[in-house]
């Protein structure tokens, strides 16, 4: 069922305003009895909007969804038609001894040099939860390319390093010496880093440079072979963003894949913050949405960055489930169908159990956005 809700336009330099809640826990649907949430959106071959939601069964058991987005007559999202189950957990890396385990939060990509829809989502198996990569040509049929492989980073495996928020650039981006490979933004969870450790330490406290970050890593042997089951190894780690702002200051992830725009490539991503106790939150953490964009020539350098979060839970819907106080961004669709390629609706998760779509406009200049990392070069 979906439930129209008036826009608002919340306090931050770019304006997000929400339109729908769109999808909710179906009654009766063990698949979902503990939730509808994080879609993937992209646009099928067929030109329509498909959603790929994670579906979360009895125990946390999560599966990946396929919905299609039903328009009203002003071409918002009004609506989904569910039609079945993309991917459940299979392979190993999957699955846990106990019978649990999940694929969750996808993301999926047109990888144009690949000709084929890439899907990056979280497997949840014993060593814990860890990047998967799945390929289609038409969106119904997917073929697992198993989990992501990294090279040693300063003497670290990462592929023992849980990770989160996995996304790829559907164009090969330059990597740290200029060759055009496959880039991948994720958020390696290094021990200590997690935003229920790091709520504990005081409010002026020493990041992590490297270890706190929203990262980008490249994947050469993908696109020398123009096949994709050749995801055998990202390298060239490179940190592109660390909390900078109050709304952010425990932790910040990847949300949406990239998308280019006239001003460079842009992700919707969300921070994590403590919440506000004079509230009697019911969860001690509050997730919140902002806006980043990458130099098109240079993706590792942030040309705009917010200062104030886009979207923030406010309503009771993202305020109240099963993690309260939470806004998810991990889905969005250019509204190239309505003639207006600066508009941009965004899927989000409503306190880990519906999903909510908002609007971005994008103006046609960026206003000034927070020092985005003194660390990172300019151009």
């Amino acid at each position: 069922m979906s439930g129209a809700f008036t826009n608002a336009a919340l306090t931050g330099d770019l304006k997000l305003h929400r339109l729908a809640m769109l999808m909710e826990p179906e009654p009766g649907n063990p698949q979902e009895v503990e939730g509808v949430l994080n879609p993937a959106a992209v646009r099928g071959p067929d030109g329509k909007l498909y959603l790929f939601p994670r579906l979360v069964a009895k125990d946390n058991y999560s599966r990946i969804g396929i919905a299609r987005v039903v328009f009203s007559q002003h071409g918002d999202p009004e609506c989904v038609e569910r039609l079945g189950i993309a991917l459940e957990p299979e392979a190993d890396y999957e699955r846990r001894p106990n019978g649990g385990g999940g694929c969750e939060d996808p993301r999926v990509t047109y990888v144009e040099p690949l000709n084929r829809y890439i899907m990056t989502y979280t497997a949840f198996s014993p060593e814990g939860p860890r990047i998967a990569l799945a390929e289609s040509e038409d969106l119904f049929h997917w073929r697992r390319l198993g989990l992501a492989t990294y090279a040693h980073w300063h003497g670290i495996e990462l592929g023992n390093i849980d990770d989160k928020d996995a996304s790829l650039f559907p164009l090969a981006i330059p990597n740290s010496s200029g060759t055009l490979e496959l880039g991948m933004l994720h958020r390696p969870l290094f021990p200590g880093t997690r935003p229920e450790e790091t709520c504990l330490h005081p409010a002026v406290r020493k990041v992590d440079l490297d270890r706190e970050s929203i990262w980008i890593s490249y994947c050469p042997a993908a696109l020398e072979s123009r096949k994709p089951d050749r995801f055998s190894r990202f390298t060239s780690h490179h940190r592109l963003a660390k909390p900078v702002s109050p709304w952010e200051r425990l932790k910040i992830g990847a949300g949406t894949p990239p998308i280019l725009t006239r001003h460079g490539w842009l992700i919707v991503y969300h921070g994590v913050s403590e919440a506000n106790s004079t509230a009697g939150a019911k969860h001690p953490l509050c997730y919140s949405a902002g806006v980043m964009v990458l130099s098109e020539r240079n993706p590792r350098v942030i040309r705009y960055r917010s200062k104030e979060p886009v979207l923030t839970p406010t309503l009771p819907e993202e305020k109240d489930g099963t993690v309260a106080n939470v806004v998810f961004p991990t889905g969005i669709d250019r509204r190239d169908d309505l003639g207006t390629p600066d508009r941009f609706d965004i899927y989000y998760g409503m306190a880990d159990n519906r999903i909510g779509v908002a609007r971005l406009d994008l103006p046609e200049q960026l206003p000034a956005g927070v020092d985005a990392d003194p660390q990172e070069a300019q151009v």
